[in-house]
């Protein structure tokens, strides 16, 4: 079974950076691949980076990318979102997602397993 927990988020400053971890407490953590979203207020949720279960290979959306670095270490049975350069358009609750898979999707429908989230607020 899959139970993730995330971890790191808080109010920060724009032009702060962060890093949220996600933990696995399974011990099958390698054999999915995950993903980070974000919901903020009054939006939907959307993809915001995702990497394969080796770690190999990684997606970014768009409004990240340059700012944005996901990483695992399936050691740790852990998955990293560092986020650089803050800005307060950043502000949501971020979730990670696991697939049992070997694709990363934008479409969260395809995730199986999710966690509670962690609240990221950036103050201009």
């Amino acid at each position: 079974q899959v139970q993730l927990v995330e971890s790191g988020g808080g109010l920060v400053q724009a032009g702060d950076s962060l890093r949220l971890s996600c933990a696995d407490s399974g011990r099958t953590f390698s054999r999915y691949a995950m993903g980070w979203f974000r919901q903020a207020p009054g939006r939907e949720r959307e993809f915001v980076a995702g990497i394969i279960r080796s770690g190999g290979s990684a997606d970014f959306a768009d409004s990240v990318k340059g700012r944005f670095t996901i990483s695992r270490d399936n050691a740790k049975n852990t998955v990293y979102l560092q986020i650089n350069s803050l800005k307060p358009e950043d502000t949501a609750v971020y979730y990670c997602a696991a697939r049992n898979g070997m694709s990363i999707p934008r479409d969260e429908t395809q995730y199986d397993y999710w966690g509670q989230g962690t609240q990221v607020t950036v103050s201009s």
